[in-house]
């Protein structure tokens, strides 16, 4: 490559401007085909390969990703992918990337889009989203195909090839490893508890996933003849009103030795339950929150599995970055591990959390 050759260069030779040279080169569509045809044989006259990101600092100009995430300050959950999203935005700010963050309720359809609308009306070259509600997010991945804007989707697997790639956990297999984590602690004829603390969940994929997961595992798997109870409790911050509801349940269904809370909130179940409850019941949970870890080193709570959130919102900018900088081809689906995280490993897991430095 002649390391002289410049995008001014080429726009001069092939009677263009240097943004339409800069278009071709990222592939951004609004060049005619003659414009575009105009630039590739002058590319090729000169054997010039495009160093995408000297061109994009030559031309001072920005990258940007729009993020739409659930409000962080509302669900801790949601801090840990905001947090990895920053320490790639950071990692990649030198390339004259920047991020426009947006926030939706976890619970309100109307919320998402109407920053969704927000994000379309001044389109970015990239978004990150997490895909909790799936009709909503279907019509976005469409009109983003559309627009031929790149997606990244990250918590919640859409299968969608319109999408550039989704980032995070199995949900389905999550599911399932909740319904093995709990199996060892049960007996013959005893039952399980699926427990949803949340809200929309007919409209949520991944809760679906999680409870077919843990439903087949039982079918599958068990030959203790386990008894499957499903419950749900959308008022989850309302701490009286959902003991009254566990404790019922629990009343109810005498023979429950073990709970699967299927989001973040087992803390939120814990902090309502009896003492004496507690002594005869198993709970596996998600995410290494600290009010989760709290309980988990009282051994209150017997597993968490980690969806790995903080690599999740790295590795959605990542992809993305690799994609638009440098062309690289980005793996649609990229499954994170789901690690089983117990009193005695949890001080690793959480080290690893805050060493973790991947590289582009």
């Amino acid at each position: 490559m002649n390391k002289r050759i410049r995008i001014k260069d080429i726009a001069e030779r092939a009677g263009v401007s240097t943004g339409t040279v800069d278009r071709v080169l990222h592939k951004r569509g609004n060049v005619s085909q003659k414009a575009k045809e105009k630039v590739l044989a002058v590319m090729k006259d000169l054997d010039y390969e495009p160093n995408i990101i000297a061109s994009t600092l030559a031309l001072n100009r920005t990258l940007r990703i729009d993020s739409l995430l659930p409000d962080f300050t509302t669900d801790v959950y949601w801090q840990q992918p905001k947090l990895g999203m920053e320490k790639a935005l950071q990692a990649v700010q030198h390339y004259g990337i920047i991020n426009r963050p947006y926030y939706f309720d976890l619970f309100d359809t109307i919320s998402f889009k109407k920053a969704v609308k927000k994000i379309l009306d001044d389109p970015p070259e990239a978004i990150l989203f997490a895909p909790i509600f799936l009709e909503e997010s279907m019509k976005l991945l469409e009109e983003c195909a559309r627009r031929k804007i790149p997606v990244a989707m990250i918590n919640t697997d859409i299968r969608n090839v319109k999408s550039l790639c989704y980032v995070g956990q199995d949900s389905y297999h999550s599911g399932v490893l909740g319904g093995k984590l709990l199996d060892f602690g049960l007996n013959e004829g005893e039952a399980a508890m699926i427990l949803n603390l949340g809200k929309e969940t007919s409209n949520a994929k991944h809760v679906i996933n999680k409870e077919q997961g843990f439903r087949d595992y039982f079918t599958q798997n068990s030959s203790k003849n386990i008894e499957i109870v499903k419950s749900a409790f959308e008022d989850f911050d309302q701490q009286e009103e959902l003991k009254n509801y566990i404790m019922e349940q629990l009343r109810t269904h005498q023979h429950v030795r073990g709970i699967f809370v299927i989001n973040s909130r087992a803390y939120k179940l814990i902090n309502c339950m009896e003492s004496a409850a507690l002594k005869n019941i198993k709970i596996v949970g998600f995410d290494l929150i600290q009010p989760n870890l709290e309980y988990l080193q009282q051994n209150k709570i017997s597993f968490l599995i980690n969806q790995n959130p903080v690599q999740q919102g790295y590795l959605g900018i990542m992809n993305i970055v690799g994609h638009l900088l440098f062309k690289k081809e980005v793996e649609p689906i990229q499954y994170l591990p789901l690690d089983i995280i117990v009193n005695e490993n949890v001080e690793y897991y959480l080290q690893r959390e805050l060493q973790f430095d991947l590289v582009i």
